[in-house]
This record gives structure tokens, C-alpha cells and sequence, in this order.
């Protein structure tokens, strides 16, 4: 293909901004990219929540904190599990099945990009009792967590 065919399949694009916000237990989400390619967040986390204990068994994922304090736990290669105090502005990849857990020490701003978003996240401990996600359950309102209950 020639730049110039490329440059024509642009024009039959329309481009229209991204912005979809999931609240949840923990604070809420913002996916600002959700393509078949990748996936781009924005996590805001308040103080003293955490996150599920999770893996993916297809998504990899790397965070940034962009504001805030967290801690982000996560397997070792012996199954341990290390905290991590996260640096502002340095990225944190997590790979398949590696499990981990984003804690706030202070109200939290996180950015988040990932490969797509298939698969299952298996929770391992969640404090607000939810079931794994599957992509049946990202699929629904709030995927899967009732705000008002």
C-alpha cells in the first residue's frame, strides 16, 4: 500500500472524540480509547480504597501515577507479592496473569494503557464482593456493579 491509499482510507474515517466514565466502589474510570488494538484510562482512585487482587489472562497493562500517592502491589516471579510505592510520571507494566493490586495512600489519578480489554479479569480478593469480569460482564452498565446498592 502506498501512503496515498492510506491517506484516502483516512478521509472515510470520521473522527469523533472517546469519553465514557464507569463508576466504581473504589472511585471511577474514565476509557478515553477502546479499540480492538488497545485501551486508554483514566483511573481515579480515593484515599484508603484498593482495587481488586486480579490478573488478566490475555490484557497487558501499564500504569502511570499522574497525581496522588499509591501503592501498587504486584507477583513476583516466586508468587510473592511486593508493594511498590508508586513514582509520579513511571510507568508500572503488568503482564498476563501476573497478579496485582493499585492501592490509594492519598486520592489517586492513574493513567492506564493496555492491550484490548478481552478475556477475563479473575479477581482474587475484591473488598466489595464483585465476581470476575468477564466480557459478558463489561459489557453491562457499570460492568456489573450497581452504584446505588
Amino acid at each position: 500500500m502506498t501512503r496515498q491509499s492510506e491517506k484516502r482510507k483516512l478521509t472515510e474515517i470520521e473522527l469523533h472524540p472517546s469519553y465514557r466514565r464507569v463508576e466504581k466502589p473504589w472511585g471511577w474510570e474514565t476509557i478515553w480509547a477502546d479499540n480492538r488494538d488497545y485501551t486508554g484510562k483514566f483511573l481515579h482512585v480515593h484515599a484508603g480504597k484498593r482495587l481488586s487482587l486480579q490478573y488478566h489472562d490475555s490484557k497487558m497493562e501499564t500504569q502511570c501515577l499522574l497525581s496522588g500517592r499509591a501503592v501498587l502491589i504486584v507477583e513476583q516471579t516466586d508468587g510473592s507479592l511486593r508493594e511498590i510505592l508508586m513514582e509520579l510520571g513511571k510507568g508500572y507494566t503488568l503482564r498476563p496473569y501476573q497478579a496485582h493490586r493499585l492501592v490509594a495512600i492519598e486520592d489517586s489519578d492513574v493513567v492506564e494503557v493496555s492491550t484490548a480489554e478481552m478475556g477475563t479479569t479473575i479477581r482474587l480478593e475484591d473488598d466489595f464482593r464483585r465476581a470476575d469480569e468477564t466480557e459478558e460482564i463489561r459489557a453491562l452498565p457499570h460492568r456489573g456493579w450497581d452504584p446505588v446498592a
